[in-house]
């Protein structure tokens, strides 16, 4: 008796909608897991980059022969030494390989150095004498005259209310801070090639950028994704890919390059800094009537990923809120700061902690709860975006926020018994304080955030999935190929979930990816479970047609094995209007809502957070341990950016390029947190779907923001909120 296709996926162990166990995990527990950076290969050599210390100046020489007599230098490489285009970019080739005539950031790679040993190319390095002529730098965004894009949002024409609130607001550059390195290998391959292996999000787009700069055709630059030590977006843009290749090719040797910490603070893009003035008006009893805001985001040198933050934080730049009337400006403009492009939450992060301070100050000129005055304007199924788009899946926000309420709150903390005093280590600063707990305040306070999912504004997103079934050992076995970078998120558990739901096979590989297979786009975006996901679902599906309705064992012995390849697109999206910035443009939205609980000593500026709660809906989960990490880390993210994480740019130089200086949460930092996940499935998605990874880095942070301001009274404008922000704040 033969199984239908629905029980087959019933009887699948470790299927979708299970905690299945990730292949990795073990390796990376004990440390046996390899990282790019462990990459090796018999008669390999050590590349190094030459940088500028300059934000801002002209190249008059690059005098090379110091590095050249050094014992062990194998190549030392200028602009002049590229061999195709010069220029490279995400969205725009405007970035050099190589310096040409002038740098216009510090850290702008100059001259390439290989050597036998990476320490005599550190010291090569050192040893090329440059001719800079040091110009003025445009540092400051308001004064840039060189706009990347700039994207209206017009709605409505009534902009006079009751109540009228206005705020500016200030975001920090926030870094990605992913502890494995930039690292890769470069081997040269007979056919006159290069293979690369890479740490990335995007193997296709490396590719692309990579083989017109080095002079060849795509077919001979192949790429395998090599074992990454996180992402958040800075390994979208390349980094040192073309000059490992670049070197390869030039010495006929595999060329392997590793970042120091330091110079890793230099070789990626970082998150916008944000300078937003916003203006809400609103009737007495807290209906938003119309939202005015100026946007201004410094994307650094180059343009990178910079026109989509734009149009992301144009987009969705008032938050999920109906509001009838509607006049916003986001403008990104380029400066001789440090490049800025791809980080968790694209855009959207910078607009959602304006907007949900402003949301505070309405509900406080109202009279009414944070909470109260969220609901009331809050967005549902059919609502539209300020773009005109209609919300056509479920958005239950004001059900996610009364769960959240209703959460119980922690209580405060206890006195230890035959103690006058609260515990020291409990409280902000720990027993290292110099106070005994009497400045400590308590406060609340609540964010919500909305993201966009997938890539948006008319791109061409797919992702392509190329399934193979065959008895191994007369057991059926299936093979998972595709480009789709695992970044740590779990991607690769989540397609052998999917083929074990679709096909009813137990034994699933998920091979290696590289560019053999076509493109899966990048690991940005929440989108890979989707896009990705679908790919993989959809080529199961067109392998299981091919089962004939038998089981799989039976299938593969009468019919041998079954390969299928399947693209999969999501739904058309278009671009903004430039003028009125109406439009279709975003495939899916996902909403996270934010409680955060804070103490706060007024008289140190220190601030523990005590408790972080999330309610997010998540279409469906696929992977439920999988999904509540994801809402972890990407909360503690959002910590970060509202506490303590900000690369210090002072005149276009970086001030603290170091795990020592520029500080990131660690377990220590982190509260407990309590979480609850909806599932409303999108009726468009994969399983029904909802990219999960960046909504929880939208809200945290205003919520911690709104705890904190709630704590001592202050306004409070600006994140990250520093202790002298709160301790040596003047009431005049």
């Amino acid at each position: 008796m033969t199984q239908t296709a629905d029980a087959i996926r019933q009887d699948a162990v470790q299927g979708v909608g299970e905690s299945a166990r990730r292949p990795d995990a073990a390796l990376k527990v004990t440390g046996e897991f390899a990282y790019a950076s462990d990459l090796w290969l018999e008669g390999m050599v050590w590349g190094a980059t030459l940088r500028s210390p300059h934000p801002s100046a002209w190249i008059r020489s690059i005098d090379v022969g110091p590095a050249l007599r050094i014992a062990g230098v194998r190549a030392v490489l200028t602009h002049e030494d590229v061999p195709g285009e010069k220029y490279y970019g995400l969205e725009h080739r405007d970035q050099p390989v190589l310096a040409i005539d002038q740098v216009r950031h510090q850290g702008e790679p100059v001259a390439l150095v290989a050597a036998d040993h990476p320490e005599t190319a550190r010291r090569a390095v050192a040893a090329i004498v440059v001719g800079y002529e040091p110009r003025p730098a445009v540092t400051d965004p308001r004064e840039s005259r060189r706009f990347v894009r700039h994207q209206p949002v017009r709605r409505g024409d009534t902009f006079e209310a009751e109540v009228v609130v206005t705020g500016e607001y200030e975001v920090g550059m926030q870094d990605q801070a992913f502890l494995g390195p930039e690292s890769g290998l470069a081997v040269p391959a007979e056919d006159g090639g290069v293979d690369l292996f890479i740490a990335t999000q995007w193997l296709h787009v490396d590719r692309d950028q990579l083989a017109p700069c080095l002079g060849l055709p795509p077919e001979k630059v192949r790429l395998t994704l090599a074992g990454v030590g996180g992402a958040f977006g800075a390994r979208e843009d390349l980094s040192m890919q073309v000059h490992a290749c670049m070197l390869a090719l030039r010495l006929n040797r595999p060329v392997k390059i590793v970042y120091g910490r330091e110079e890793s603070f230099f070789g990626h893009v970082h998150r916008h800094p944000a300078r937003m003035r916003y203006e809400h008006g609103a009737t007495r009893d807290g209906r938003l009537v119309y939202v005015k805001a100026d946007i201004l985001l410094d994307g650094g040198a180059y343009c990178s990923s910079s026109p989509a933050v734009v149009g992301n934080a144009a987009s969705l730049g008032v938050g999920p809120y109906e509001v009838p009337n509607v006049r916003v400006d986001a403008t990104g403009v380029y400066t001789n700061n440090p490049p800025c492009g791809a980080m968790r939450g694209f855009g959207a992060v910078q607009a959602c902690y304006a907007y949900e301070s402003q949301m505070d100050r309405l509900a406080e000129a109202c009279g009414l709860s944070p909470v109260e005055i969220r609901v009331r304007n809050a967005v549902s199924q059919g609502s539209r975006l300020i773009t005109g788009q209609v919300i056509d899946s479920p958005a239950p926000l004001a059900e996610m926020l009364r769960e959240l309420e209703a959460m119980p709150l922690p209580m405060p903390l206890p006195m230890p018994p035959g103690t006058r005093e609260r515990d020291l280590r409990m409280l902000p600063g720990g027993v290292s304080q110099t106070t005994r707990g009497e400045s400590v305040r308590r406060g609340v306070g609540y964010g919500v955030g909305i993201k966009n999912i997938c890539f948006s504004e008319g791109f061409d997103d797919f992702s392509t999935a190329r399934v193979r079934a065959e008895l191994v050992n007369g057991e059926p076995h299936v093979t998972v190929h595709t480009a789709a970078a695992e970044v740590g998120q779990g991607l690769v558990t989540v397609q052998a979930q999917i083929a074990r739901t679709e096909l009813g096979v137990a034994n699933v590989t998920v091979a290696p990816a590289d560019t053999s297979v076509g493109s899966a786009g990048s690991s940005s975006a929440s989108r890979q479970s989707y896009v990705t996901g679908g790919a993989v679902k959809a080529a199961c599906e067109a392998v299981r047609a091919r089962f004939k309705g038998l089981p799989p064992r039976e299938a593969l012995e009468r019919f041998g094995p079954i390969e299928e390849t399947r693209e999969y697109r999501h739904r058309p999206t278009y671009p903004l209007d430039p003028r009125t910035g109406q439009g279709d443009s975003h495939t899916q939205l996902a909403l996270c809502v934010h409680r955060a609980v804070v103490d706060v000593d007024v008289e140190l500026g220190l601030v523990k957070v005590v408790e972080l709660a999330a309610v997010q809906d998540v279409g469906r989960m696929l992977n439920p341990q999988a999904l509540e990490g994801q809402i972890h880390g990407g909360s503690a993210q959002g910590l970060g950016l509202a506490l303590m994480e900000e690369i210090q740019v002072r005149e276009g130089r970086v001030r603290n390029p170091s795990f020592t200086d520029y500080l990131i949460p660690t377990i220590l930092d982190m509260p407990p947190m309590k979480t609850k996940i909806l599932e409303n499935p999108d009726p468009a998605a994969p399983y029904g779907l909802r990219g999960a990874g960046e909504p929880p880095t939208l809200s945290s942070t205003p919520a911690i923001a709104a705890a904190v301001r709630a704590a001592t009274g202050l306004r409070l404008t600006r994140v990250p909120i520093r202790p002298e922000d709160i301790a040596l704040f003047d009431e005049s």
